[in-house]
């Protein structure tokens, strides 16, 4: 099986891409580096399926510096942000990051990003082919009393696998341990001597860290983190495939406008308040779903046998088109195909036997629950 079983090549961008701060250290790391969300960017090192089954294994350490780092803050920020955002503020605990989504005034997904109280003010994480966009829209949004603050000079690391923990744990040190951070916690952390933003969370659906510092000291970290014998630098392509095992949904695919977050299966996003209340952009149509149901919903499928189907291929239940697949691939950890889609909600129902035309064929696939492989995230208490 090759690599291109498991992820396409990205496609070539029409303007030149820029280079990010750990560019030199990726392309002296053996970094095959393409172009991604306007930057050059590794999609592997030594091959997609070696570089996932590591971070299954082990630890991987990943560049996401090409995402938005944004800071907001000022009078009446709490309330500013909960009229585009669908979260409740309130119950955001201080240096606790939480899923959330930015919408358009129709209820479709702008962009879904993280957002965590920080002392001053509110830091926000958004995907990296959306953040001008974004930037965009919150300063249209946002009154003048609030200030957005681009983070352009820091960059992004994440430490995922199951032995991120006891690599990382080495290398840190702060006011508590490393240890005292579960899933979806952070705090100020000194690694290799540069202070750094630490989370512990992720978007491979293993334990994990993300690791925000300055950009001139990235690659000392990044030499630091991957010096220890359970790191290896993992590229796009094998980002990709965790993720969609770990049914996780990726902007700009299985996220859109054309969607809302009750057709993309994110009411979880939406807090108690925030669902009886409204007040939000888009809160009329999310609303609505909520209480009536939604037309379409996005769903996991498995494939019968090795043929992977990708994004675009259309979904069949008998001679019915339902729907179309927004992310497919092989899955490493399974050793058969998996993929998401949006269908007709009448069938969506784990179980269902569809099919999916590949070049003329159908092939055969039923709708399962997601995630594909289970979650290992860290949370204290549990088992």
């Amino acid at each position: 099986m090759s690599d291109g079983d498991i992820l396409d090549e990205p496609e070539i961008e029409e303007h030149a891409p820029d280079a990010l701060p750990l560019d030199a250290w990726h392309r002296a790391h053996g970094g095959r580096m393409v172009p991604f969300a306007g930057y050059w960017m590794p999609v592997q090192y030594e091959g997609i399926m070696a570089e996932h089954l590591w971070t299954r294994e082990s630890a991987g350490l990943f560049d996401v510096s090409h995402m938005g780092q944004l800071f907001v803050s000022g009078e009446g920020v709490e309330a500013a942000l909960e009229a585009v955002l669908p979260i409740d503020l309130s119950t955001l605990k201080p240096f606790a990051p939480r899923y959330s989504m930015l919408l358009d005034e129709t209820g479709g997904v702008l962009d879904d990003l993280m957002v965590t109280r920080w002392s001053s003010g509110f830091y926000l994480v958004v995907n990296g082919a959306t953040k001008w966009d974004d930037i965009a829209h919150l300063r249209e949004h946002l009154p003048d009393e609030v200030t957005l603050t681009h983070l352009e000079d820091n960059a992004l690391l994440a430490l995922q696998g199951p032995k991120a923990f006891e690599a990382l744990e080495r290398l840190a040190s702060g006011e508590y341990p490393l240890s005292a951070l579960s899933f979806m916690q952070g705090g100020r952390f000194m690694v290799a001597g540069v202070e750094c933003w630490i989370s512990r969370s992720g978007y491979t659906g293993e334990d994990g860290f993300e690791i925000a510092l300055p950009a001139d000291e990235v690659a000392k970290v990044a030499d630091a983190i991957c010096g220890q014998p359970e790191v290896k630098p993992i590229g796009l392509g094998a980002r990709d495939s965790l993720r969609l095992e770990a049914g996780l949904p990726l902007y700009g695919h299985d996220l859109s406008p054309e969607h809302s977050p009750i057709e993309a299966d994110l009411l979880f996003a939406i807090n108690k308040r925030r669902r009886s209340e409204g007040g939000f952009l888009g809160a009329e149509r999310v609303l609505r779903e909520i209480a009536g149901g939604a037309a379409h919903k996005r769903i996991g499928l498995t494939l019968e046998g090795r043929q992977a189907a990708r994004e675009g291929a259309v979904v069949f239940a008998g001679d019915r088109a339902i729907g179309a697949l927004t992310s497919g691939g092989f899955s490493p950890s399974l050793g058969h195909p998996i993929a998401m889609a949006y269908v007709a909600a009448d069938h969506a129902a784990p179980g269902t036997a569809l099919e999916i035309e590949v070049r003329g064929k159908r092939l055969p696939a039923s709708v399962v629950k997601m995630p594909f492989v289970p979650h290992r995230y860290y949370r204290k208490g549990a088992q």
